[in-house]
């Protein structure tokens, strides 16, 4: 092989090496290392709000869904029952600190949360019309439906993470309140996690 050829891969493998350091995939710890968690019938849950424009930027990357008055919450479940748990009937909500509810906005929804703007005109030639090309949706990012809560199985021993939106600012005192959790097998419903947010 000649040694100029070998020099290029040689450098492409140091360039690709650089772009998967800088490219981190974002991982959720595990539920009981979250400082907001609850624990029923052998679930653990932990909670944490991405609101901050730091925390936002590792899930989001360049958007931040609180700039739009939406919230993530990152939900992660532990299974460490003998049972396989459902979420197809997960119901959550964010409770205020005067128990106002709010429900999850489903995450195919919070694209058209924000609604798009409108193109804007330049004169063109005579009698024509140019339209201009509109600012893309930001709540249009891949990564918040890519990344929210998607799971509908729990096996025993493992964990299922993902974002629920909630269309509220956080506020001191709120909680996030899961019911619906069910054994696959039974159909016997799991206690509800109310989890403190702040």
């Amino acid at each position: 092989m000649p040694l100029i050829f070998k020099r290029f891969v040689l450098f492409l493998s140091i360039t690709a090496a650089f772009a998967a350091d800088k490219e981190t995939p974002f991982r959720a710890a595990p539920a009981g290392s979250y400082e907001h968690r609850q624990a029923n019938e052998e679930v653990t849950i932990g909670v944490d709000t991405y609101h901050t424009p730091d925390k936002a930027k590792t899930a989001f990357g360049k958007v931040n869904p609180y700039d739009y008055g939406v919230l993530p919450v990152l939900v992660v479940i532990q299974n460490d029952s003998s049972q396989t748990i459902r979420l197809e009937r997960l119901k959550a909500e964010y409770v205020g600190p005067n128990r106002e509810r709010v429900d999850a906005t489903p995450a195919s929804e919070v694209r058209y949360l924000k609604p798009p703007e409108r193109p804007g005109v330049a004169p063109g030639p005579v009698g024509q019309i140019k339209a201009l090309k509109g600012k893309k949706n930001p709540l249009a990012a891949w990564e918040i439906e890519g990344r929210a809560l998607s799971a509908q199985l729990i096996p025993p021993g493992q964990t299922a993470s993902g974002f629920l939106y909630f269309q509220t600012g956080l506020q001191s005192g709120s909680k996030v309140y899961l019911s619906g959790l069910t054994e696959a097998k039974s159909g016997k419903e799991l206690l509800f996690f109310e989890i403190p947010l702040k």
